[in-house]
């Protein structure tokens, strides 16, 4: 069937919208509904009827139904104040009022789901993943307690909202699902998710344990768990730090599984939002080969989505490694670059954590760690669960004589992300901190965590021949020094400052004085 109107040609058949420059590219969406809005003209449809045709039924929100009708308006040239084709009939729904010449009798309505493989036009609204919090199950007989099993999800789905990169279901759709045997493909299928988090709260006399679990909707499987046990006085003490766990788990586990899922995809087939989360794990391993990969994953990410914020984001991310970590030939251009980046993710989402803590970290590379912490404060603040974030802080407060602020905020990054691929940095930055406190003890004591924690770079080395240098303990200080000279033998101690400003001149005199001795 083509329905023919106006400039336009749409062909069922070949499931396209033509006009005067060849074929528009729709979403399956936003072809089915053209489609379903001009075979029902006569009359006006309603969201209803449109939820029904489109999405089989399913539950989605009012915003859905506007956004798709919208993307119809956009790919005829039409908006909601000419509305030249379609009509809005206020608190009604949709009528199609262009005049239609057809070729053939009405065909059946084409549903999105009979094209549920095919390339989208935007690629990140499809791709973002989704997540239900579902209400937890209660076991046992909890008195007054009863509605921390509801009440704790709910704080989950406020607290996880504020991550940019998650759409989260609401409350009223998820909470329909109660009991004990809710089916992970009715999950998916409702409420067109792939993420899952369910759990349980179990009253057992004065002691209360809180058990979670994340789940793939696809292949039902369990990609996190944890259980966390407390008395029935002290839950709401503690509900805080239970939330914060949750999101920190959540925060490196979803884009754990999709950065796997993007691995199955031919590099062709990528799109932006799996090239953003393959690209994240090439970035956390801390080599040049890596660095390299995840850059050219950030630019094909940026390439299909300009207005992708983290796009850019990583961009500047791996830009700072090659400055940070000598990569780059050209240091200047590196530099220039991770705060080129970090400003257009800002200019295309400036609410976007990562975007935020990727702009105050290109003021390190010029020394102006002042300039930084206010980049680092939005970032804490627009998301105070933001793992990389508190690090961040972490890492600034030492170099500006601030080692008490500098531990506390260490110990909360590790707190909110005890597996994060920076683990071994915010170790270092802790050790860092018990430095400029006179507390060397504690220097070498975490700069060997970090030495020993996976992915930690060459200048970790460096940090840890210092720390055992000034502590009196040579025989560690050569094996550190020689350990980074293995790794880099161009290291000196310009590369040290460069990395690390420390503003306290006679601190930085003990550092060059150790450094120098060991060869650096």
């Amino acid at each position: 069937m083509i329905y023919r109107f106006d400039q336009f040609e749409l062909d069922t058949g070949t499931l396209e919208l033509r006009g005067h420059d060849g074929v528009i590219a729709l979403e399956p969406q936003v072809f089915a509904l053209l489609v379903f809005l001009i075979e029902n003209r006569a009359r006006v449809v309603t969201k209803d009827e449109i939820i029904e045709a489109i999405w089989d039924g399913r539950i989605v929100s009012d915003s859905a139904v506007s956004s798709r009708i919208k993307s119809v308006r956009q790919a005829l040239g039409d908006d909601g104040a000419a509305q030249r084709f379609i009509r809005t009939a206020h608190r009604v729904g949709f009528r199609f009022v262009g005049e239609v010449q057809d070729d053939a009798p009405r065909a059946t309505i084409i549903r999105a789901e009979a094209m549920p493989d095919e390339p989208t036009q935007s690629t990140l609204e499809t791709a973002r993943p989704a997540i239900a919090v579902l209400p937890f199950r209660l076991v046992g007989i909890a008195g007054p307690y009863a509605t921390i099993a509801e009440a704790l999800p709910d704080e989950l789905i406020s607290q996880l909202s504020r991550l940019r990169w998650l759409f989260v279901i609401a409350r009223g759709s998820t909470f329909r699902f109660r009991g004990a045997d809710v089916d992970m493909g009715q999950v998916r299928d409702q409420l067109n998710v792939r993420y899952c988090l369910s759990g349980t709260v179990e009253v057992q006399g004065k002691n209360m344990s809180v058990a979670v679990e994340l789940a793939d909707t696809h292949d039902r499987g369990v990609l996190w768990g944890e259980t966390f046990r407390t008395t029935v006085d002290g839950v709401h003490e503690v509900r805080e730090d239970i939330v914060r766990a949750i999101i920190g788990a959540l925060e490196l586990q979803i884009p754990l599984n999709e950065a796997r899922r993007a691995r199955w995809k031919p590099p062709e087939q990528l799109d932006a939002w799996s090239a953003y989360h393959l690209g994240l794990q090439h970035a956390f391993r801390f080599n040049k080969t890596d660095n390299d990969a995840a850059t050219s994953l950030f630019q094909r990410a940026a390439a299909l989505e300009p207005t992708f914020a983290r796009a850019y984001a990583g961009l500047s991310f791996t830009r700072f490694q090659d400055a940070f970590l000598h990569y780059a030939p050209d240091q200047q251009t590196a530099r220039d670059d991770a705060r080129r980046y970090a400003e257009l993710s800002l200019e295309h989402d400036p609410l976007d954590p990562f975007g935020n803590f990727t702009m105050g970290r290109s003021f390190w590379l010029r020394g102006d760690l002042e300039s930084s912490i206010p980049w680092l404060d939005r970032a804490n603040t627009l998301n105070p669960n933001y793992a990389q974030g508190r690090y961040a802080r972490a890492f600034t407060d030492p170099f500006l004589g601030m080692g008490d602020s500098g531990q506390e905020h260490a110990d909360a990054a590790m707190a909110l992300s005890p597996l994060d691929p920076l683990l071994y940095a915010m170790q270092a930055a802790r050790a860092f901190s018990h430095v400029v406190r006179g507390d060397l003890e504690g220097g070498v004591l975490w700069v060997d965590r970090a030495r020993r924690s996976p992915g930690a770079h060459v200048l970790i080395d460096m940090v840890g021949a210092a720390n055992h240098g000034m502590r009196g303990d040579d025989e560690l200080a050569r094996a550190c020094a020689e350990a980074a000279r293995a790794r880099d033998p161009s290291l000196r101690v310009a590369d040290f400052f460069r990395a690390f400003p420390l503003h306290d001149q006679a601190l930085r005199d003990r550092y060059a004085a150790i450094l120098t001795k060991y060869g650096f």
